[in-house]
């Protein structure tokens, strides 16, 4: 009678909805000090918005010199990109971390005592080449260690601590303005060096990613942090059996040290993959990374957060203080809003969330184009559109923060399959700084041939273009493990299918939080 009883209530167990797993906190800690690298972007682009003003006027510098000092470490950062895939993959991840911060340490305190403008640039060489390494490494070790129930939260990260980097530098130029001339510039530069600081002691505390464990047949160790890394137990042998497999280890050889075929990943082979012989779903997974890339940055994000000073002196804001005031609300509103992100990706799914934010963007800069171009065609002060336009940056930069802004790190990070992943995240990133840097070295000179207007006009266009090419080229990856993801590509137009299309056997471990 009581085993009868006790099988009725197991049978009734059976149909109460299932529990969505908690965020695995050492997952979450390992994602943070990992985005800390994130910073170190954040707060240049930020501080040099406002520290331009007095660079200009210090060192008696053009336009064109202040266009080629701001984008210039875009351009820079290539070197630290390129370098960063083949370093990440001899030292590891986490001490590739470790070295992103510490050139970006050198590159901050040498600004802080540029005597002239030579000396000023080869600090931002030093310094771009530090953002390179961070902005490859930050989203590849997050999306490495995150469990696929909230990869999307947890690999959004580096964009979040992007935005709080520049709301620090924004906040840093407000504050540091009423120094002198020559002092005042310089510390806000060289303030820059405290999180590198702040980052290598942090990262002391980081495991290896698991995924590069595996790659150097070093088992034993890449079980002992997933174990720590997954939400339970079978999932962690789930992605390890998942991992071995990617890595071409057999699934029943469970040695503790194994000895993997080809660990050179950054060799030709690699390459010849991704460029000269890939297979339809590479090719889809690489145009869709590359094209994510260069439309976030070819959109204006850049120009904007760059010349928010001058954008608002454009639009009638007089002095230096309502400029960098009015600044740091666009800080604020894109921290604001990237954190709203964190918690939608994993719900919303990253396509719905990346179209929605794309429109807000295209409605955002044409109304932008034609306040601008309304108030510098008026004899008149027309405070409706200064304050239309104050109000549509805000707008564009929350609609960027939203969507845009951390699904080009979590989607292009997650897609490329594990034997090509740090030499595709590295090539996103080329494309992203070498966009940004054409469109931050040429915004001022463009704004004064078509006028202010006629330039978000331009970026509007852009986006509207980029928003026809996520529709048509982005499958959703919700849900899915990394290395599942790379099933999405290859069979164009048949998005609607693959969101939430997991394996059986590991859905339950990977649930979606409600």
């Amino acid at each position: 009678m009581e085993e009868g009883k006790a099988a009725a209530q197991k049978s009734l167990e059976d149909f109460d909805p299932k529990k969505a797993p908690k965020r695995n906190k050492f997952a979450f800690a390992c994602a943070i000090l990992a985005s800390m690298t994130s910073i170190l972007l954040g707060y240049d682009v930020g501080v040099m918005s406002g520290a331009v003003i007095y660079i200009k006027r210090d060192l008696k510098l053009t336009d064109v010199q202040i266009e080629i000092v701001v984008g210039i470490i875009n351009l820079y950062s290539l070197i630290g990109s390129c370098l960063a895939g083949r370093t990440s993959d001899w030292i590891g991840r986490r001490y590739t971390i470790v070295l992103a911060g510490g050139i970006f340490f050198m590159g901050a305190i040498l600004m802080g005592f540029s005597p002239n403008y030579p000396f000023l640039m080869f600090a931002r060489f030093v310094a771009g080449v530090g953002i390179g390494y961070a902005l490859m490494i930050a989203p590849v070790y997050t999306a490495e260690v995150s469990p696929p129930s909230c990869r999307g939260f947890l690999t959004s990260f580096p964009e979040v601590f992007v935005n709080g980097g520049i709301l620090l530098g924004y906040i840093s130029n407000y504050g540091f303005s009423k120094l002198p001339l020559h002092m005042g510039w310089r510390m806000m530069l060289g303030v820059g060096a405290v999180p590198s600081v702040i980052l290598a002691v942090g990262v002391l505390a980081m495991p290896e990613s698991p995924r590069w464990l595996v790659m150097r047949g070093r088992l034993a160790e890449a079980t002992k942090v997933l174990n720590k890394i997954s939400d339970s137990p079978q999932e962690a042998q789930l992605r390890l059996a998942d991992i071995k497999a990617a890595a071409g280890i057999p699934e029943n050889c469970n040695a503790d040290v194994v000895e993997v075929a080809n660990q050179n990943s950054g060799g030709d082979g690699v390459w010849k993959e991704l460029l000269l012989y890939p297979t339809p779903a590479v090719r889809h997974i690489l145009i869709a990374a590359l094209g994510l890339h260069f439309f976030q940055q070819a959109s204006g994000i850049d120009a904007v957060v760059l010349y928010s000073p001058e954008i608002f002196k454009k639009a009638g804001l007089e002095s230096d203080g309502e400029q960098l005031l009015a600044t740091v609300a666009v800080g604020f509103a894109k921290t604001v809003f990237i954190l709203v992100a964190t918690f939608l990706l994993d719900r919303v799914g990253r396509r719905p969330l990346l179209l929605t934010s794309v429109g807000g963007m295209v409605f955002s800069l044409l109304t932008l184009a034609v306040s601008l171009t309304v108030i510098e065609r008026s004899r008149a002060e027309l405070k409706w559109a200064i304050g239309l336009s104050i109000a549509t940056v805000l707008s564009y930069v929350s609609t960027f923060s939203v969507g845009a802004g951390p699904i080009t790190w979590v989607y292009s990070s997650e897609i490329f399959p594990l034997r090509l992943r740090a030499q595709g995240a590295a090539m996103g990133v080329v494309v992203n700084r070498v966009t940004s840097g054409v469109i931050s070295m040429t915004f001022l000179s463009l704004s004064n041939k078509i006028t202010i207007g006629g330039a978000f006009f331009i970026f509007g266009g852009i986006a509207m273009c980029g928003w026809i090419f996520f529709f048509t080229m982005l499958p959703e990856t919700q849900g899915k493990t990394l290395e599942e993801t790379e099933e999405c590509f290859g069979k164009f137009g048949s998005w609607s299918h693959s969101k939430g299309n997991k394996d059986t056997h590991n859905s339950a471990e990977i649930e979606l939080v409600n």
